[in-house]
């Protein structure tokens, strides 16, 4: 039998997997918004701006105290994800 508190806990997990949920959706449109205004497939990928993007997360994890390699795990997969999503959806504008 699982333990109450921890069942407390996961309650708490699964609300805040709502709202990140909401925040993906957001994110959604505003990648849908970039895509429209990109001319060709091959602009899809932008290499500085990942690194950039990647640079920036590191700084701000380290500076709130979050565990870097967690963030890090988190955006390389986020940007691959939403990579494979400009990919499926550029030809559909």
């Amino acid at each position: 039998m699982v333990n109450k508190n921890i069942l407390k806990i996961r309650k708490n997990l699964d609300k805040l997997d709502n709202d990140l949920l909401i925040i993906v959706k957001k994110r959604i449109k505003l990648v849908d918004l970039v895509i429209k205004n990109k001319k060709y497939k091959k602009d899809i990928v932008d290499k500085k701006r990942i690194s950039i993007i990647l640079k920036n997360i590191s700084k701000k994890s380290k500076r709130k105290k979050i565990d870097v390699k967690i963030t890090n795990s988190i955006w390389k997969a986020m940007i691959k994800a939403f990579i494979n999503y400009e990919y499926r959806n550029f030809n559909k504008k």
